[in-house]
């Protein structure tokens, strides 16, 4: 049977509480003064005092008990447990509450079914993936390392709650240099007396509200030798199409030059020796070019001033200063650092932004020199971007693919790199980095 609603149950308990202190007043007014009075006033207070408190308790017992059993179930909820519901037959305000409380229930252990699935599946491609997983807290604990990272830097032994940095310092003697950096890098590390080389990526992020870092360490040593090999190839297109088209003129030039000479026409013998030696001129210059990043010497680290270095770059590829030079002197091997530099500004210039939107920065850091050299070109694409340091790889019809990749050659042989970004509201960020030289005693 349907009960009252709770307004019309609490309406009665009203109706009839007053109905009760109109019949008191009646009775006390029939009953003459005396002294029994007092005593009849009190009998009958009590009288209705219990009656409220049964009537009470008669009324809000469902209510009472419903509130603890929705205590209990949302206790079961704070600690992760959606099976607890609470059973009701109620037909009224009580009894919609339940059912509304037994629906959220429900989409909370289907939510918690679904994220539990995404768990497992997301764990099952984090353990699976071939690269190596490690992630660790804001106190250098180890919070998480799938199989492959269990493998690399554990012998296969779980790794969780180790000590990062005293992992580190056990594994191979390249590992500690590279993590140390705090940037994406590539190291070697021997495995099984072979050369394997690493690709370090590291990231940090909040989990939980509190900071976490990724590492994560991926074999690079297939990619690598498949695109040497694709670079080689490569080479061997861009020199064989460079050859013929300086040796096909001068073979041609030569039987014309021989043609002149059985005719006797001396003067215009003249005019195909000048045509054979501007084509052995640029084939000189082309192979001078490629035995220059093949020969590229150690560094020689020398006190550098920055204005007249600076000028210098802007007489042989004009551009603009973003910030002011650093007040300290430089010190690496002024040559290379500059036609590194010459490179990316040249780069720069020809990336189709305007002239002027080509600047240079110089920033110092306790550890390194930073060159940040900024276009408003059209940028570069993904693949492109994956490419672009590459040796002999570019993307101009008349490119060698060679200034990109000697500028990351000097950059690494002074201890540095070079990274590329793209630029917010168009262009390209180049950044080549050299650590700083100590000092000569």
């Amino acid at each position: 049977m349907p009960r009252a609603p709770l307004r019309r149950r609490l309406a009665l308990g009203l109706v009839l509480a007053v109905a009760c202190g109109a019949a008191l007043q009646q009775l006390l007014t029939a009953v003459e003064p005396g002294p029994a009075l007092p005593w009849l006033l009190a009998a009958t207070v009590l009288l209705v005092a219990v009656a409220a408190w049964l009537l009470a308790g008669r009324v809000l017992r469902p209510l009472s008990r419903l509130l603890r059993s929705l205590q209990g179930v949302v206790l079961s909820y704070r600690d992760g447990d959606f099976s607890a519901t609470v059973a009701s037959a109620r037909d009224d305000e009580f009894g919609e509450l339940v059912r509304l409380h037994a629906a959220l229930g429900a989409a909370l252990r289907e939510q918690r079914q679904h994220l539990a699935q995404r768990e497992l599946l997301l764990d099952t491609v984090v353990q699976n993936t071939p690269a190596a997983l490690v992630l660790t807290d804001a106190a250098g604990r180890i919070v998480h390392a799938n199989i492959a990272a269990r493998q690399l830097l554990g012998g296969g032994r779980s790794l969780e709650g180790s000590d990062w940095q005293a992992l580190l310092q056990h594994g191979p003697p390249p590992l500690q240099p590279a993590v140390a950096g705090g940037d994406d890098t590539l190291f070697g590390v021997e495995i099984d007396g072979s050369e394997e080389t690493f690709h370090l990526l590291q990231r940090g992020f909040r989990l939980q509200g509190r900071p976490h870092r990724l590492h994560l360490f991926r074999r690079m040593t297939r990619e690598l030798s498949r695109q040497e090999v694709a670079t080689w190839k490569r080479v061997l297109r861009v020199i064989s199409h460079e050859l013929n088209n300086s040796l096909a003129p001068i073979s041609s030039l030569s039987h014309s030059g021989a043609e002149l000479l059985r005719r006797g026409d001396a003067a215009r013998v003249e005019q195909v020796l000048a045509g054979i030696g501007e084509r052995a001129r640029h084939l000189h210059a082309f192979i001078d070019g490629y035995a220059r990043f093949a020969k590229l010497p150690a560094p020689r680290p020398e006190a550098v001033d920055w204005p007249p270095f600076v000028a210098g770059l802007q007489a042989q590829q004009p551009f603009a200063l973003a910030a002011p030079l650093p007040a300290e002197p430089g010190r690496f091997d002024a040559p290379q650092v500059e036609q590194a530099l010459i490179n990316l500004l040249k780069n720069a210039a020809e990336a189709g932004g305007p002239p002027g939107e080509v600047t240079l920065t110089v920033t110092a850091t306790p550890r390194d020199w930073r060159f940040e050299v900024a276009d408003r070109g059209t940028g570069m694409s993904d693949a492109v971007l994956a490419q672009a340091l590459l040796p002999f790889y570019s993307t101009k019809r008349s490119g060698t693919g060679l200034g990109l990749a000697l500028a990351r050659e000097i950059a690494e042989a002074h201890g540095g790199h070079v990274a590329l970004r793209r630029r917010a509201g168009g262009g390209m960020v180049v950044t080549l980095t050299i650590a700083r030289a100590p000092a000569v005693q």
